[in-house]
């Protein structure tokens, strides 16, 4: 009896999860059948449309005579692959500072840089255009590539940081007395040991950058820079919309950062669950 009683509760959890996975997944699911409707058909609930136009994607892929969206994911990509190596690199090198090396006053400055988390990004908008202006770097790419080339940002090296003092000192003097230098620590013992946390940083950096439209609007004005979420802006004008189109390349557009997790879903996992190893 005890033992219908757990299967009965069992199926039942199971189907409530199913009801809510189906109600979450249906803008989803919505989404996907839109991008292939047709203006007169757009307003409708029904999920598939009637008779699909797949011609939105080729319109849609083939914006102008001059650009396809083949050249914004081609500069989204390679904006993307910078941040992503400048924030491994530079929040695996300030974490592994915070974490092995001492020198004065290094509490007070993690502490400062945790302070920095709690400031908006509205606050050091204006005075970063202003820098960036002044150095003549607006309409290019290195006011969105070059912070994560100076630490990747608080967050990623406070995530990095912790992982590290998860390590065991003990390699650390073994490091040492084998005649290891401080960079040789760093890159022979401690980086393979936290390249879960590292792949952590590299999906959250990529994920992050790809979704910034603010920054990216801000700081890119010429068309053939654009990125692809200010490549999606050109199917709204004061005129009309396109939504077919603009709906298409927008589900194109999340498929990077969704492949990207789920073949790294292994080391996000487990870079989240833990924090470097047991001593």
């Amino acid at each position: 009896m005890e033992l219908s009683r757990s299967r009965s509760r069992s199926v039942l959890i199971h189907l409530l999860m199913i009801a809510a996975s189906i109600v979450m997944l249906y803008p989803v699911f919505w989404w996907v059948g839109a991008s292939l409707k047709d203006a007169s058909e757009m307003s409708s609930a029904a999920i598939w449309p009637k008779k699909p136009v797949w011609d939105n994607f080729v319109k849609g892929w083939n914006f102008s005579k001059e650009y396809t969206f083949a050249r914004f994911f081609g500069n989204t990509l390679l904006m993307e692959a910078w941040n992503v190596i400048g924030a491994v690199i530079s929040s695996s090198l300030v974490a592994f500072g915070f974490s092995r090396i001492k020198f004065a006053l290094s509490k007070f400055w993690f502490a400062v840089l945790l302070m920095t988390m709690m400031l908006p990004g509205q606050v050091t908008l204006i005075p970063q255009y202003i820098m960036y202006n002044n150095l003549g770097f607006v309409n290019s790419y290195v006011p969105l590539v070059l912070p994560h080339f100076l630490g990747g940002g608080a967050f990623f090296v406070f995530l990095v940081c912790q992982f590290i003092r998860g390590i065991p000192r003990e390699l650390d003097e073994a490091a040492k007395i084998d005649g290891t230098s401080t960079f040789g620590l760093y890159y022979r013992i401690i980086l393979p040991l936290i390249l879960p946390a590292l792949v952590n940083v590299a999906i959250f950096t990529f994920i992050w950058s790809w979704d910034d439209f603010m920054s990216q609007m801000l700081y890119l004005n010429s068309i053939d820079k654009y990125t692809v979420g200010l490549a999606l802006r050109m199917f709204i004008d004061q005129f009309d919309v396109q939504w077919g189109q603009l709906l298409a390349m927008s589900l194109l557009s999340v498929m990077p950062s969704a492949l990207i997790f789920l073949f790294a879903q292994r080391y996000f996992v487990e870079g989240i669950a833990t924090t470097g190893l047991k001593g």
